[in-house]
């Protein structure tokens, strides 16, 4: 008998996310080269951060050939890792690149990434290597289309 149902492409299971401290983190948050970054803090216990999320999985589908690249940076709870994070991104079937922003520090890395950010979630720096933009705030997905356009030009 043959089956009606359509095939749906399997994305690969996430088994680790690669935990970083601030020192780790900030080589990304600074890259010199000919990509628009787009970087989003956000947690799994967030709820405007989980609302957000598919605009950055959006993003990341469309325009990787077009020389941007997505980072989700977790602030989860390092504990939690295992237990919500990593179940979350494969429920949630996220492609983007995840890392986990483990660093205590927090009154020091949270002005240093913007000073227009009091530390809530989410929050999103857009940049290239001459120019960044900070979102200490949700995002639309148009706000966030319209800036990374603005960026490509």
């Amino acid at each position: 008998m043959l089956s009606c149902k359509p095939e749906v492409a399997k994305v690969a299971k996430v088994t680790e996310v690669t935990s970083l401290n601030y020192d780790e983190l900030k080589p990304l948050l600074h890259a010199q080269d000919d990509k628009v970054y787009v970087v989003n803090f956000w947690a799994t216990w967030c709820a405007p951060c989980v609302k957000e999320l598919p605009y950055f999985e959006k993003i990341n589908k469309e325009y990787k050939d077009k020389n941007v690249e997505v980072l989700l940076v977790s602030l989860d709870f390092p504990k939690k890792v295992t237990s919500k994070l990593i179940p979350f991104i494969n429920k949630k079937n996220i492609e983007s690149k995840v890392v986990l922003l483990d660093d205590k520090n927090e009154q020091f890395w949270i002005g240093d990434i913007s000073e227009k950010w009091s530390g809530a979630l989410p929050a999103t720096l857009i940049y290239t290597k001459d120019k960044r933009e900070f979102f200490a705030e949700p995002i639309s997905y148009e706000v966030l289309e319209n800036t990374i356009q603005s960026f490509l030009k």
